[in-house]
Order: C-alpha cells, then structure tokens, then sequence
C-alpha cells in the first residue's frame, strides 16, 4: 500500500504516518510539506492521499481540486484543524471521501482511512450535528424526508422496521466505523454486517453509507 500524507507541520505528518502504519505492514509513505511538494509527489498508483486544507502554496480548495484532476483514481481525505461545517460540506462535495478535524483521536482517523479504503466516505458526525434542521450538502432534512417516502418515515417508523441489531449498525456506521469494526463491536461477521446495511439501505431508500447517515440525521430532526 502507499499513502501520500500532505501537511506542514512535521510533528502532525509523523504522528499521521505512525498511526497510518497500523493499517498493514509494508507501507509506502510519501510526504509533503507544501502544493509545490504534494503536486511533485501525487502519482496514479497512491492508495490513498491524506491532505492538509492549509498548507504553503495553498489557495482555498485549489490544491485539492488539482490533485482530484490530476489523479481522479486517488481516494482524497482531507485533514484540516478547522471544525466549521460549511468548510466540511464543500469539502465534500468536491468528491473528497472524508474530512478529518485534526482535534479527533488517533483511533477515529484509523477508522475512517479504513472506512474509506473500503470504498465508503467519511462524514464526521459534527458536521451532521452542528448543522441547522439537518441541511447536509445544502438538503434539508424536511427535503430528506420528503424524498424518503414523507412524513410516516420518521425515526419512530424506523424503529419499527429496523431491527435492535440493525439500528446498533446504523448507530456504528454514523461513527465512520467500516464493516469490520463495526463486526467486531457486536460479535458478528462482516458478511452479516452488509446483510444488516443492505436491509438499513433498503428501509431508508438510500444507495450508500454515506447517503444513510446523511438520511438517519436528517429523519431525528425532520
């Protein structure tokens, strides 16, 4: 596996790059301290590219818009110190799989690398819960419901469709927690893990996890 980790604090890229080491052994870093680095540095064949959003060079969301340009294959998540929501959502909607405070555990970065490494996307959770009526990605959550089926798809609905054991997935899914942790929580398999998610997708009419979480939100305010 190798990992591109872009930040200009040292002390943050090593901490970053010892914690990333847990995921398997044999792991390429590579590292970068500004855009002019990261850009020199980024190539097809990164697993994944761990980016700070303000870092020497940088300019907005540039730096990361070029890097999604330049090798759309690459998953991207941004590391940032910054905790406004609407920093976060723009981040998203760029096409970055995850966005991570800086201020989060060691232990929430790893399960969401391992989150995104398994194809899903990182939302973190004060992004759904700071945010006004539930509005993610500009949607509010009446909006949310509304698409959902209406007013009967409220959170008392889903309780009646959802089994204890899927809202437990549910609830550990909104973690950024991916199927195998999520597995190991509750003493169950990975396979049995995505037959619980199918049947959460199917009751909340959504196609992923991320639009799941976005839509379980969305339905507690709605």
């Amino acid at each position: 596996m190798k990992i591109l980790i872009a930040d200009d604090h040292r002390l943050v890229m090593e901490a970053v790059k010892a914690k990333l080491a847990e995921l398997e052994p044999g792991i390429e870093f590579v590292l970068a301290m500004s855009v002019d680095e990261l850009m020199a540095a980024a190539s097809d064949d990164l697993d994944l590219a761990l980016i700070d959003l303000n870092m020497p060079g940088a300019e907005g969301h540039g730096h990361i818009d070029e890097m999604r340009r330049r090798h759309p294959a690459v998953p991207v998540i941004v590391l940032s110190g910054t905790e406004d929501p609407a920093v976060m959502r723009a981040t998203i909607e760029r096409g970055v799989l995850g966005f991570i405070p800086k201020a989060y555990s060691p232990d929430v970065m790893i399960s969401a690398v391992r989150l995104v490494l398994a194809g899903g996307v990182y939302v973190p959770p004060m992004m759904l819960s700071a945010v006004p009526a539930g509005i993610v990605a500009g949607v509010p959550a009446a909006e949310v419901a509304r698409q959902l089926g209406g007013a009967g798809h409220t959170l008392d609905h889903l309780r009646n469709v959802l089994t204890d054991r899927q809202v437990e997935v549910l609830q550990l899914l909104s973690q950024g927690k991916p199927n195998k942790l999520i597995g190991r929580a509750l003493g169950i398999s990975e396979g049995t893990v995505k037959i619980h998610l199918a049947a959460i997708f199917r009751a909340l009419n959504v196609r992923n996890r991320t639009e799941a979480v976005v839509a379980a939100q969305a339905l507690t305010e709605a």
